[in-house]
């Protein structure tokens, strides 16, 4: 679970909620609107606990404001917003679709009502569906209500609820929600000095599949933020609902389109945080038949590739000859790619694969000891390394069968900046900067004279132990001096910057035009 930032718990009637919270600081609604404290203050978070929000009520404009001056308000105006829209609440519904049937499947009432209090419920049986509701909209207190049809369960309708309105045996529940929800940084949160920025970082280690940072890289993500001023808390798929109260998201897990992860990039990106990977960059790296065609586009040196459907499935392998190496359009780490040596092999594994993707990628192999990892951030190099094929394997990992277990690696070595081959930095800057100028980690292949592509990754690998190897122990200093520097740029624009301007910043450190490609090409 996250901490929460410092908050600003916001109504116009404090009497009724101070009956509750004694001990609990509230802003009248007035005030907060109209002083210039309140305008100028940084680092907080708005709990706007008004009556109503209805449209130009003292609700609707503590939200509006709080907006207006990034205090990150819950519910936030579009929250309000789409509880009055069917349309939405219909569509949303759909995504409830598994959880509902779970949740609600006992019961024999046509219809349901169950209310969430900081995303929590009082019948604990409801909680995941609770959350999942506050997940999608945002707000102190909510009532959802269900109708059981032909098809199954669907939510129908979602309230915003003052206090007056909860059922009174409800309200110690909601005394200590409140309490749970604003105190989650400990009971000394109040009286900390606010952090300049906070960061999400989302990173389950219960999930599962292959991290793209273990433990204790996390930790020096997190240890490098706070040198920095910058707040980082670790996020799970389940905190969904808090992610407006941040003002930058670190994805830090597998990403993929049809997947958690995307709907949090989105998400981030349309809360106006800063986010690495944003939904962009997951769109194209997450597929190859993408990147094929931007890369042939661009005259990007690759292995030869062609993308293979149900036409040509049966002869395209005299194309890229054999060995040939197939891949699915959204494999990850040497998951969804396969090696073929002969005509049987082909025709077996492309028709497997063509059952899960319209298209696939098919290359000609590339026999090599390592691969070249570069990785790019805003466009520049961030670190590099070789990567050095698992023992007796031809990829860098291994998987047991079926891909369950962790699977066994080769060895990784740094390589310092300098020491890079030209040829090697500039077609790896090019293949990035094509992407975007988000986290990239560009694979390639060296042959003699020739460097050629293999693919581009978002969400690279950054591991205690082997990408922060010497020269690069201050790459998650560099990362959180990346987010530090956009952030201050959007929370003050037009302010000159001066946090990205230290002498070991990425861009101070290898400039693009080093390396003959002007930025941004």
């Amino acid at each position: 679970m996250p901490r929460s930032p410092l908050y600003h718990l916001v109504t116009e009637n404090p009497d009724r909620w101070k009956a509750l919270l004694p001990d609990i600081q509230l802003v009248p609604a007035r005030q907060y609107l109209s002083s210039p404290d309140f305008a100028a203050a940084r680092g907080c978070r708005v709990l706007n606990l008004c009556a109503s929000y209805r449209y130009q009520s003292l609700g609707y404009y503590v939200s509006l404001l709080a907006d207006a001056r990034q205090h990150r308000p819950m519910p936030a105006v579009d929250t309000v917003q789409d509880t009055k829209t069917q349309s939405i609440i219909r569509l949303l519904s759909d995504e409830l679709e598994e959880i509902l049937t779970k949740a609600l499947s006992g019961l024999n009432s046509p219809s349901f009502v169950l209310h969430i209090y900081f995303s929590k419920t009082v019948d604990k049986a409801y909680e995941r569906l609770g959350r999942q509701i506050f997940n999608l909209f945002p707000a102190p207190l909510l009532k959802a209500s269900f109708s059981k049809g032909a098809d199954g369960w669907a939510l129908v309708n979602v309230d915003l609820l003052s206090l007056n309105q909860v059922p009174t045996d409800d309200l110690p529940f909601v005394k200590d929600g409140l309490l749970a929800f604003i105190s989650r940084g400990g009971v000394e949160a109040a009286k900390r000095k606010p952090p300049r920025f906070y960061l999400g970082i989302l990173w389950d280690q219960k999930e599962p599949g292959m991290k793209a940072s273990n433990a204790r890289a996390i930790q020096k993500f997190v240890d490098a933020g706070e040198e920095l001023g910058i707040e980082c808390d670790i996020l799970s798929r389940d905190d969904y609902g808090e992610l407006g109260e941040y003002d930058g998201l670190l994805i830090r897990e597998t990403t993929a389109v049809n997947h958690y992860t995307y709907r949090f990039a989105r998400r981030a990106q349309w809360e106006n945080m800063i986010v690495i990977d944003d939904p962009q960059s997951i769109l194209k790296c997450a597929n190859k038949v993408f990147q094929a065609q931007l890369m042939a586009r661009l005259k990007i040196a690759t292995p030869l590739t062609v993308l293979v459907d149900r036409d040509n499935q049966k002869t395209a392998w005299q194309q890229v000859g054999l060995p040939a190496v197939l891949k699915q359009p959204d494999s990850s780490f040497s998951l969804g790619v396969k090696r073929v040596h002969s005509e049987e092999e082909w025709l077996a594994e492309t028709a497997v694969m063509l059952e899960k993707s319209e298209i696939i990628v098919a290359q000609s192999f590339v026999q090599s000891e390592f691969d070249w990892r570069v990785t790019v951030l805003n466009q520049q190099p961030l670190f590099v390394c070789k990567y050095f094929q698992a023992y007796k394997h031809w990829q860098i990992y291994r998987h047991t069968q079926g891909g369950a277990k962790t699977p066994a690696s080769g060895r990784s070595v740094s390589v310092p900046l300098e020491e890079v081959p030209p040829a090697v930095m500039k077609t790896a800057l090019r293949a990035a900067n094509a992407i975007g100028n988000g986290l990239y980690g560009v694979d390639l292949k060296q042959c003699g004279k020739d460097v050629l592509v293999i693919e581009v990754n978002d969400n690279p690998n950054i591991d205690a132990g082997v990408e922060d190897l010497p020269p690069y122990g201050d790459v998650y200093q560099k990362v959180m001096r990346h987010f530090l520097a956009r952030m201050e740029a959007r929370a003050f624009p037009g302010k000159a910057n001066t946090s990205s301007n230290t002498t070991d910043s990425p861009v101070e450190e290898a400039p693009v035009a080093q390396w003959g490609l002007p930025s941004g090409k």
